[in-house]
């Protein structure tokens, strides 16, 4: 018996977008308001998982990253950290450039007009979050920081494994759950901006925006090989061309945790010694994230100015740099990383649980494949690096020119 093919989720996502829009569009207001009903409930209970999400994920991803501190961690920590803010960057540079050439005065005007007549849900559910998300931030960092100076010292070995057990239930909500129904949450909403008219504003600037970010993508992970290659003195594009599987493979897994194996065998084909390539590889999965960062800010800065909202790069860059160490901990399955960027959404003035959060969500797991592919690529560029810095300057011996596996 053959087994059925299942759907995947952004097939699901545009088959959601495209029910809700004819729902809003031809049906009648009964329909629309029962999606929207759903939506809210969904959103509500988004709000209430987040400040769970920021002391799972950042907790876990601060213990985690802190035990055993060597040089050689703290070397790749801080090179992949870097480069993840330096794509931000580079993604905010990129569409503060680009986007208002299509984002206009007008279109905003329209889409903001068509939002206020938006239809209002049958009930809502009072479901609100036990803490807030700056004092689960608070508790998160000192939650991580503590249990990696306990397991120095020999203990705090059961805070340590509550944290990562706690860490394991977020990620079966938000994969069990929360990713699942994505579909349907997106669904209600784009029932309401069918039926208020954005619609159509909104889907406009999508497949442009696609093409902005995914040409970043390609030239950020070029020059990230050139820098590193040219560093430790081997053939950039050499490097590149032997990265390709790593990518392709991400592209159709949109995981990093599910690329490791082949990105290894990558790693090795480039050159980079086993004791580094099975080090920081697996590390880098983690903690470098510059596909997603650069999607993320894209998707970010065209809300902001969609809603004609302040998006300066004063305000921006705090939002990368804390989104920075929230992905460490993101998990793997498609969408990980917006659902990470989701509790820091109202440090640039968006609320979690509002349509514009709908939007990004739907904005970034249409492109999320390539940024996986795009972080998982450029982790091989750091190892590059990784290893010319540990032989140069940590051990301060010559590469082994010959391995035994």
């Amino acid at each position: 018996m053959k087994e059925k093919k299942k759907i995947g989720l952004i097939p699901k996502l545009i088959i959601a977008i495209i029910l809700g829009t004819l729902v809003g569009l031809y049906l009648p207001d009964v329909f629309t308001v029962i999606g929207i009903t759903f939506s809210k409930m969904f959103g509500a209970f988004l709000n209430f998982l987040i400040p769970l999400m920021i002391i799972a994920f950042v907790g876990k991803g601060i213990a985690d990253l802190s035990e055993g501190a060597g040089k050689l961690l703290g070397v790749t920590v801080l090179l992949a950290y870097a480069s993840t803010l330096v794509a931000g960057s580079a993604s905010y540079f990129m569409s503060n450039a680009i986007f208002p050439s299509f984002i206009t005065t007008d279109l905003v005007d329209r889409i903001q007009a068509a939002t206020s007549n938006e239809l209002k849900p049958l009930f809502e559910i009072p479901l609100s979050a036990f803490i807030d998300v700056t004092a689960a931030l608070v508790l998160a960092f000192m939650l991580g920081l503590c249990v990696s100076i306990l397991r120095s010292k020999g203990s705090g070995e059961i805070l340590y494994k509550a944290l990562g057990e706690f860490s394991e239930v977020i990620n079966l909500v938000l994969a069990k759950f929360v990713i699942p129904i994505l579909p349907f949450y997106i669904f209600g909403n784009f029932t309401n901006l069918a039926k208020s008219g954005s619609v159509f504003a909104i889907l406009g600037i999508f497949g442009r925006i696609f093409v902005c970010i995914i040409g970043l993508h390609l030239i950020y992970l070029t020059i990230l090989f050139i820098i590193t290659c040219t560093y430790a003195g081997k053939n950039p594009f050499k490097s590149i061309r032997l990265a390709v599987p790593a990518y392709l493979t991400a592209v159709g897994t949109q995981s990093s945790a599910a690329s490791i194996p082949v990105n290894v065998n990558c790693n090795k084909n480039i050159g980079v010694t086993k004791q580094i390539r099975d080090f920081v590889i697996p590390l880098c999965a983690t903690v470098h994230m510059p596909g997603s960062m650069i999607t993320i800010t894209g998707c970010v800065y065209t809300l902001l100015t969609m809603f004609d909202m302040p998006h300066s790069y004063g305000l921006m860059i705090k939002f990368i740099a804390i989104l920075g160490v929230a992905m460490v901990a993101a998990p793997g399955a498609p969408g990980g990383a917006v659902m990470s960027a989701l509790p820091f959404l109202p440090v640039v003035g968006v609320d979690p649980a509002s349509t514009m959060a709908t939007i990004l969500i739907t904005l970034y797991i249409t492109q999320d494949s390539f940024g996986t592919a795009a972080n998982v690529t450029g982790d091989n560029a750091i190892s590059v690096a990784v290893e010319k810095i540990y032989y140069d300057h940590i051990v301060k011996r010559p590469k082994p020119t010959e391995e035994f596996e």
